[in-house]
């Protein structure tokens, strides 16, 4: 038996859980119609096989139709979802892990045109920011019907072989109930703390009538809102007391803060550059003040801060749920004394703001997270040991390099920089984003683990490469910024790059021409206007930005906007002319009509980039594929058997920025799915 306070089993009720890691509530966007279908399934599967005690699913499943998910959500208010509940349970159990589901009503965190149409529904008629409807003030017969719904779809859980589930009560509609800021409603619903209250416990009591006093029921909600006229603190444990006292409730989930802002929503689930486990302290107090077995999970990233949530008492059960997305085998590398090689999650929640642009939560440096039925965690050995030679060490080439390494190829990099990263260790000299080298360092460790060469200072030619013998060539060179994108006065720009690495220092009256929306125009807007520059940042399109997404922007714009930053939208700079100390701007708009003429001393282009691609010109002649890459294998997931070129002695790709301008993610996708069949 270990002493490892976070390998200790743990007895919630009826259920024993075999350690104190799990995975709270989250919705990854991974349901088909709704359902928990084989892509769904196969990410909670790989998890419970990695060791953790419990995953919890959905954040949140939706009991009504009027509670359509603003992006793809279960839909347990379906019948037909019971099956594949039972699917889902049932192959989590098989891996040692229990399985509980967060069930919710949106209330007025959602939108009306979304589904059938519904009017949404809260217990006043205030809009939430975030998703912009304007509810209807809950009647009589919605709170009845609701209920019901409620009730309804814990019976289905329960069909489908659940441990539990767990009610959802911050930003939805149980707590919009229990806010004095959303709570309008006169008689038994509005008014009181303990009317206010009604409702949750009308819900507790039809649930637990229908599916008994045995099966396990509880609460992730926010002690504390954090807003002028808000549930307070004192609201909050008075509120887990009364909780506690019901008997409805087995355990509670606690969070601190609101989130019907993107603001508001970033400092209940905080990104990297933030403080880690800000709320850990809170769950403590509302462990303490109830007895209860209290669950807590905000940036809680790393081993040691678990450990210490568990040891010191603070949480029965420790979540680490973006961490999990990271690396699913946690526990079982911690089992293994293994914790140096867990993949760290750098905190850069590329996972939850692709889900709230409708799209599919993806880590950001693990491409096999959420793609488990294509894409291997881990790496099996290949049949032949191959040579494979790697230009560039960013994140794509080192990628590269691991996972041949793991196939048990042997593999040499050629870098020209005296350090691994390329524009991940650019983008970690932002203070903020330091936690980004994370994604290099850990590569690097395994490359070295696994006897990966790499040559540093190294500028490769084709005849460096050709003097390897490689079976295989990868191009991972990246690019360089692409600023030539005006009329005229190309030479009197420069890049995003130039602030960023130091190479220029910034100006003094500076516009910053923002056409890639990624961010490195917002990282040298920040360097810029900490020196008390005068800043614009422009961008033709309507809307600032957008590749950095919305909780990303939250820490910049609080910065940013401190610092008296213009963001100008809807304009595009068309030329820039020299004239004596200053730089002559002409500003158009893509909307016609628009000829402006304003005065710079500096002025910036942020137009991604250009692969760095002259080497792969120069051994294509020489390799067996020419190139080329069969899209239906890669995508099948097959061995790359191109062969335009009989006489051919390698093969050769290229891959992340070397192609074209994308992103830390894609660079990273392309080394895994291309590799791993090598």
């Amino acid at each position: 038996m270990s002493n490892d306070p976070l390998l200790q089993p743990y007895q919630l009720k009826n259920l024993t859980l075999r350690n104190r890691i799990i995975m709270t509530a989250h919705e990854p966007a991974y349901p088909e119609d709704g359902m928990p279908k084989g892509r769904y399934r196969a990410y909670h599967v790989e998890r419970a096989k990695g060791g953790v005690a419990m995953t919890m699913t959905a954040g949140s499943a939706a009991v009504s139709k009027d509670s359509p998910p603003v992006f793809n959500n279960l839909l347990v208010y379906k019948d037909e979802v019971v099956p594949w509940m039972k699917d889902l349970t049932d192959a989590v159990h098989e891996e040692g892990a229990a399985i509980m589901i967060q069930l919710t009503h949106l209330g007025r965190r959602t939108r009306w045109d979304k589904e059938h149409w519904l009017p949404v529904v809260s217990a006043s008629h205030h809009r939430e920011a975030a998703h912009r409807a304007f509810p209807k003030k809950m009647e009589d017969w919605d709170i009845e019907r609701i209920i019901k719904d409620y009730a309804d779809a814990a019976e289905r859980m329960k069909a489908g072989g659940m441990d539990g589930i767990e009610l959802q009560a911050y930003g939805h509609l149980m707590d919009q109930f229990w806010s004095p800021l959303t709570n309008e409603l006169e008689g038994p619903y509005g008014g009181s703390l303990e009317n206010r209250l009604r409702f949750t416990f009308d819900v507790l009591s039809e649930m637990r009538r229908r599916v008994g006093p045995d099966f396990i029921i509880g609460m992730r909600y926010t002690g504390d809102e954090l807003l002028a006229g808000g549930l307070t603190k004192e609201d909050g444990l008075e509120i887990s007391r009364r909780l506690k006292d019901s008997g409805m409730v087995d355990f509670l989930n606690v969070v601190r803060g609101h989130i019907d802002t993107d603001a508001g929503l970033t400092d209940v689930i905080p990104i990297q550059g933030m403080p880690n486990s800000p709320h850990l302290d809170f769950a403590g107090d509302i462990r303490a003040s109830t007895g209860m077995p209290v669950f807590h999970a905000a940036k809680i990233p790393d081993v040691a801060t678990a450990r210490h949530a568990v040891a010191s008492g603070k949480v029965d059960l420790v979540g680490m749920t973006r961490a999990h997305m990271t690396d699913p085998h946690i526990v079982r590398k911690i089992i293994e004394k293994r914790e140096e090689e867990i993949r760290p999650c750098v905190g850069a929640n590329y996972c939850l703001d692709r889900i709230y642009q409708g799209g599919a939560a993806y880590c950001i440096h693990n491409a096999a997270t959420g793609r488990e039925e294509s894409m291997p965690h881990e790496i099996p050995k290949a049949e032949t040991r191959k040579k494979v030679v790697i230009i560039g060490a960013g994140p794509g080439g080192l990628e590269a390099a691991r996972v041949a390494g793991e196939r048990g190829h042997e593999v040499v990099v050629f870098e020209a920089a005296s350090e691994a990263g390329g524009q991940v260790r650019l983008t970690a000299q932002s203070e903020r984003r330091k936690e980004m080298i994370s994604i290099i360092d850990w590569r690097l460790a395994q490359c070295e683990r696994l006897g990966v060469r790499i040559a540093f200072n190294t500028w490769a030619e084709a005849d460096t490469v050709e003097a390897e013998n490689p079976d295989v060539v990868i191009v991972a060179t990246g690019g360089m910024p692409h600023t030539e994108v005006l009329a005229r006065g190309n030479e009197h720009v420069i890049s995003a790059w130039d602030i960023i690495s130091g190479d220029v220092k910034p100006g003094k009256n500076v516009l910053i021409f923002d056409d890639a929306g990624d961010h490195a125009g917002l990282q040298a807007a920040e360097i810029i206007a900490r020196t008390g520059a005068k800043v614009e940042v422009m961008t033709p399109d309507r809307s600032f930005a957008p590749e950095v997404m919305a909780m990303n922007l939250v820490p910049y714009m609080r910065s940013l906007q401190s610092l008296d930053t213009t963001f100008t939208v809807t304009f595009r700079l068309e030329a820039v002319e020299k004239q004596g100390g200053s730089l002559k701007a002409y500003i158009g708009s893509d909307y016609g009509g628009v000829s402006l003429e304003r005065e710079y001393d500096q002025i910036i282009v942020n137009h991604g980039i250009i692969p760095l691609d002259d080497l792969y010109f120069e051994l294509k002649p020489h390799s067996s594929n020419q190139g080329e890459v069969s899209y239906e294998d890669l995508i099948d997931g097959k061995s790359q058997a191109v062969v335009r070129n009989p006489s051919g002695r390698f093969q050769l790709f290229r891959i992340g920025d070397a192609v074209s301008t994308r992103n830390t993610h894609a660079a990273i996708y392309d080394a895994l799915r291309l590799v791993k069949d090598i």
